[in-house]
C-alpha cells in the first residue's frame, strides 16, 4: 500500500552575498506565492537571531505576511525556539494567527538556541533558562487552560494550531511521544540520526536540502555557493552565500576538495530523477510520507527553477508506505 508524498517548504529568508534582508524577504514571499500555486503542503520559516545570511528573525510576524498573501498552504513556524521567549507569549502569537487564518497555522517549537551567545544573550534579556520540557508543557497548557486557571492566553482560547516538536535527534523524538506531538526531523542538519529518531517515532515529517536542476551538470554547478559557505564556516570564516561563479572560480587545494567531500552529503544534488532517487532513500530510511526542502541556492531564479521541479517531476516520483495522515490539512 502506498500514498502520495506531500512536499513542504522550510526557507531561512537567505540574504546571499550582495543582497540585504529587504530583498531576501522578498523573495520569501514570492517563492511563498510559487509553492501555494504549485501545490506544496505547508510553508515554514524559521527562527535565526544575529546571523549575517539570515533574515527570518521573526516568525510570527514573516508568517502573518504570508499567510495573507497565499490562499492555501499551510504556513507555519520550523521552528519557534522555545528557550528564547515566554510561553505565554507564544501561546498570544499563535492563537492569534489561527484566529485570523483557521486551520492554515502550524507552530513547529524547537529547543536550539538559534545563534551566537552575544545575540540569544540580548534575546532573552537576561531570563534564567528555565528546563525545556517545563516549558513546553506550560505551552500546552496554554492552549487548554483548566477554568481556574490564574492566568490565561486569551487569543489561544479556541484557537489551537497543529503543535509540533522539531529536532535532530532521538532526544526529541522521545520528548515529543512522552506528550502525544508529532515530531519533525531536521535531517539536513543531522542525517545520520535519522534512523534512530525514526525508531522511537515515525517522524511527521523530515526536512531536507536540495537543489535540483534540469541536469545533474547544472545542479551540481549550483551547490558549489553552498559547498564553499561550509568549507569557509569549517576555516573560521562565516561569509555570506557566494555566486556559483564565484565559487566555480575559487581555487580549490586538495585539502579542500577532501573537506567539501565530506561535509556534502546532506545536500541532496542532481536532476530531477537523481533526487528522487536520493529523496526516495530518506522516506524509506524514516517513514515518513512529508519531506520538507530548503534549497540553498544563490540566484532566486534557480530557487524558483527548483521547486518548479520538485512539484512538477519529482513528487510524482516517490512513493510512501501510507502510514496515517499527519496533522494538518
Amino acid at each position: 500500500m502506498t500514498s502520495t508524498v506531500r512536499l513542504s517548504v522550510l526557507d531561512t529568508s537567505p540574504i546571499v552575498a550582495g543582497s540585504t534582508a529587504r530583498q531576501a524577504l522578498r523573495n520569501t514571499v514570492d517563492l511563498a506565492e510559487l509553492a501555494d500555486e504549485l501545490g506544496f503542503h505547508r510553508y515554514w520559516v524559521p527562527e535565526h537571531h544575529g546571523m549575517r545570511g539570515v533574515a527570518s528573525s521573526a516568525p510570527a510576524v514573516l508568517i502573518a505576511h504570508l499567510a495573507n498573501v497565499t490562499r492555501t498552504i499551510r504556513v507555519g513556524a520550523g521552528g519557534v525556539l522555545l528557550p528564547n521567549h515566554a510561553p505565554i507569549v507564544v501561546a498570544e502569537q499563535f492563537g492569534t494567527l489561527e484566529a485570523l487564518h483557521p486551520g492554515r497555522i502550524d507552530l513547529g517549537v524547537g529547543r536550539a538556541p538559534g545563534g551566537a551567545g552575544p545575540a540569544v544573550e540580548a534575546v532573552r534579556g537576561g531570563r534564567t533558562e528555565r528546563p525545556f520540557e517545563e516549558q513546553l508543557d506550560e505551552l500546552l497548557a496554554h492552549f487548554s487552560p483548566p477554568e481556574d486557571a490564574r492566568v490565561k492566553a486569551i487569543p489561544a482560547l479556541g484557537n489551537t494550531p497543529p503543535i509540533c516538536l522539531l529536532g535532530s535527534s532521538a532526544t526529541s523524538a522521545r520528548i515529543a511521544s512522552a506528550r502525544g506531538l508529532p515530531h519533525a526531523f531536521a535531517h539536513h542538519l543531522n542525517p545520520s540520526a535519522a534512523a534512530e529518531a525514526a525508531q522511537v517515532m515515525t517522524p511527521m515529517l523530515v526536512s531536507v536540502s536540495a537543489i535540483v536542476a534540469d541536469t545533474d551538470e547544472r545542479a551540481e554547478w549550483l551547490a558549489g555557493s553552498t559547498r564553499v559557505k561550509v568549507l569557509s564556516r569549517v576555516r573560521g570564516h562565516r561569509i555570506r552565500l557566494p555566486s556559483p561563479e564565484d565559487a566555480a572560480a575559487r581555487p580549490y587545494t586538495d585539502d579542500d576538495r577532501a573537506e567539501i567531500a565530506a561535509r556534502s552529503g546532506s545536500v541532496l544534488v542532481g536532476s530531477p530523477e537523481t533526487v528522487a532517487r536520493k529523496l526516495q532513500a530518506v522516506l524509506d530510511k524514516t517513514g515518513t510520507d512529508e519531506l520538507m526542502i530548503t534549497t540553498p541556492v544563490f540566484h532566486h531564479a534557480d530557487r524558483r527553477r527548483s521547486h518548479e521541479l520538485l512539484a512538477e517531476r519529482v513528487r510524482s516520483a516517490l512513493t510512501s508506505s501510507g502510514r496515517a495522515e499527519p496533522p494538518g490539512r
